[in-house]
């Protein structure tokens, strides 16, 4: 504020006492008059050059709350044009309803890999409960007909085939990776399309149930290399942090449609 003010009581040109006044003759002649302008731009430009480099100092302090003040960060006005639009607007919710239901199907592509595996497990353990067949004095085997426990083996066996047909296991790690990695992405989008529209955050239930869904993503993916090596308790993890996850997609569904038309009501296309 000091240098601001220095600069205010400065003198853009500034007298020199120790110059000379030039005379001014009574009769100038032409010559005269040419050499006296002559003379007076020179001076002229040589105060204004020592008064600026006197000055740069104040320059700088005058200019630099400009670049401080807090009504220039703001991200409104439409100094980033169609990007305050209402279609920039509109693409976080349409992307992350789509995420929504996207979460729904990668919830159950993984869950008919886990079939996969209990099933197995089941096959397993049935096996170990089928007895001997009966074989006559001479060893050979006596045909009968199978038994309740080889019945069911043989209908898991049959089920098991078909889920593994669909390729489960590589189709949910594909649709999990999508949601990590562009589910990230769009949660931010959200939040710096926010800024951008209004020039701030809302600190609130969407934007905070947004970063939880967020981290529920990422820690969710951090369990894989623990799930890969037959670890149940990540497993089990993984099932819990990615049912909670959506349930809090679930309730952040009304207040991201408040959102959508407070859009509607401040924005204007495109």
């Amino acid at each position: 504020m000091a240098a601001t003010l220095s600069l205010l009581k400065l003198s853009i040109l500034p007298q020199n006492p120790h110059q000379p006044k030039l005379p001014i003759p009574c009769n100038p002649t032409k010559l005269n008059v040419s050499k006296d302008s002559t003379t007076k731009q020179q001076i002229l430009s040589h105060d204004t050059i020592h008064a600026l480099k006197s000055a740069s100092l104040p320059l700088t302090a005058l200019t630099l709350p400009f670049f401080l003040d807090p009504k220039n960060a703001v991200a409104v006005g439409g100094e980033f044009g169609i990007l305050e639009g209402r279609t920039f607007a509109l693409i976080h919710p349409i992307v992350m309803a789509s995420f929504f239901f996207y979460t729904l199907w990668a919830g159950y592509l993984g869950w008919q890999w886990r079939r996969v595996r209990t099933t197995q497990n089941e096959i397993n353990d049935l096996k170990k409960q089928v007895k001997p067949a009966p074989v006559t004095p001479e060893g050979v085997p006596v045909e009968a007909a199978p038994s309740p426990v080889e019945l069911k083996i043989q209908q898991l066996t049959e089920e098991r085939k078909n889920l593994l047909k669909g390729s489960y296991k590589d189709r949910h790690f594909n649709s999990g990776s999508i949601l990590l990695g562009f589910g990230v992405f769009e949660s931010i989008f959200g939040g710096v399309n926010t800024w951008l529209r209004t020039g701030k955050l809302f600190p609130g239930p969407h934007l905070f149930a947004g970063a939880a869904i967020t981290v529920l993503w990422a820690a969710a993916a951090a369990l894989v290399p623990a799930m890969q090596k037959g670890n149940e308790t990540a497993r089990n993890l993984h099932i819990a942090l990615n049912a909670l996850n959506v349930l809090l997609f679930v309730w952040q569904i009304p207040t991201g449609i408040d959102i959508v038309f407070k859009v509607f009501e401040f924005t204007n296309w495109p």
